[in-house]
């Protein structure tokens, strides 16, 4: 999703900090986006597959607190909140805690280019309570619209910005596979993208269309901006062709 390839000898959640590039990167070492690229997300493991000591892209991720220097009240209390919760597991921050920082970085940063990563529901689906799992998916729902409603109050980003909506990774089938995904899990390798944007025509929810991969999500967002990702990246896949319109891609700025 990150690279635009899969990597064999990235096997485990502790395999350390990501040897190949991200698109994110590659995007923030470019002139004119350079310091406009940020990534949000509940999982701590971001920190590496982002390789924060290489990229030095801007990561707020797991239970680290969101905010330093000089704090509000209210963003003490978040801060307090991040550092005095217990973990359901896994260093997985939730949701919701993840949205207030968010939200609040939109005004001031304006980033151009923002990953946000919202694990919760894998979380629960992990320990087997597939109630949790279904509320927070609605949850998510929410958090998406809230963030789309933010950007688009924001004349930077109104009518300007498109979402790519994704899983990475699908989940097994069953009254216990559900719990868990991998290469034993049949039915994990099956994902949704969803895309919202200027660019992208809005023909709803699709099927019988030729398949699309994980892997050509990454070159999308270049090509949203008006970036060949392939040229400094030969292994990643191409562009989601649909996803670009009759236009191919937004011209560069």
């Amino acid at each position: 999703m990150l690279t635009g390839h899969p990597d064999a000898r990235i096997n485990s959640n502790e395999f350390g900090p990501n040897p190949n590039l991200t698109v994110f990167e590659w995007l923030n070492g470019l002139p004119e986006l350079h310091g406009h690229v940020a990534v949000y997300a509940t999982w701590g493991a971001f920190k590496d597959i982002f390789n924060v000591g290489r990229s030095h892209l801007p990561v707020q991720a797991g239970w680290d607190p969101p905010y330093r220097g000089t704090t509000s009240a209210r963003e003490e209390l978040l801060n307090r909140l991040y550092q005095s919760t217990t973990p359901l597991e896994d260093g997985d921050v939730y949701n919701a805690f993840l949205q207030v920082p968010l939200l609040d970085s939109l005004p001031a940063q304006q980033a151009r280019v923002l990953f946000v990563g919202y694990g919760e529901t894998d979380l629960w689906g992990h320990v087997g309570r597939y109630d949790q799992l279904l509320h927070s998916a609605h949850l998510f729902d929410h958090f998406v619209a809230e963030l789309w409603n933010a950007m688009q109050a924001l004349p930077a980003y109104r009518d300007r910005t498109t979402f790519i909506i994704t899983a990475d990774h699908g989940r097994g089938s069953g009254p216990v596979e559900w719990k868990e995904h991998g290469v034993k899990q049949k039915g994990s390798e099956n994902i949704w993208i969803a895309v919202l944007g200027p660019d992208t025509p809005p023909l709803g929810e699709r099927m019988h269309t030729a398949p699309v991969t994980q892997a050509q999500i990454a070159a999308t967002i270049a090509a949203l901006l008006g970036k060949d990702y392939r040229q400094a990246v030969r292994e990643a896949a191409a562009p989601i062709a649909d996803v670009l319109g009759s236009t191919g891609s937004r011209p560069a700025p």
